[in-house]
């Protein structure tokens, strides 16, 4: 099985749920607006990435923050920006056999699902 965390609505994780669909790939997919973000979860994905890799810097989201916050993020202010916005984690977050895929690109997931 295999898990995919982000917003319904979003255009890339439109486009991983229907490569998913299309290739057959049974998932269960976490709504981050609906859901939020289990803490737990969260800090294994940044101690394993680091915050870096998370947050997706080039969206509105993090545009939004003060300054200050950007320039001092680390893990644990990732930690509680992600559980008060969690529009700000890159999507989609795909977990295959507890391996973390950030991201959508068709070769990418043909790769991982072969």
């Amino acid at each position: 099985m295999v898990d995919i965390y982000g917003i319904k609505n979003c255009d890339t994780m439109k486009k991983a749920f229907h490569w998913l669909d299309e290739n057959n790939i049974e998932y269960t997919f976490h709504d981050y607006k609906k859901e939020g973000v289990n803490e737990t979860q969260a800090k294994q994905w940044l101690e394993e990435l680091g915050w870096e890799n998370i947050i997706n810097k080039r969206g509105t989201t993090w545009r939004k923050l003060d300054d200050k916050t950007k320039d001092t993020m680390n893990n644990e202010l990732a930690l509680q920006t992600i559980q008060d916005q969690p529009s700000i984690i890159k999507r989609p977050l795909l977990i295959k056999n507890n391996e973390i895929i950030l991201g959508f690109k068709p070769s990418d997931y043909q790769a991982i699902f072969q």
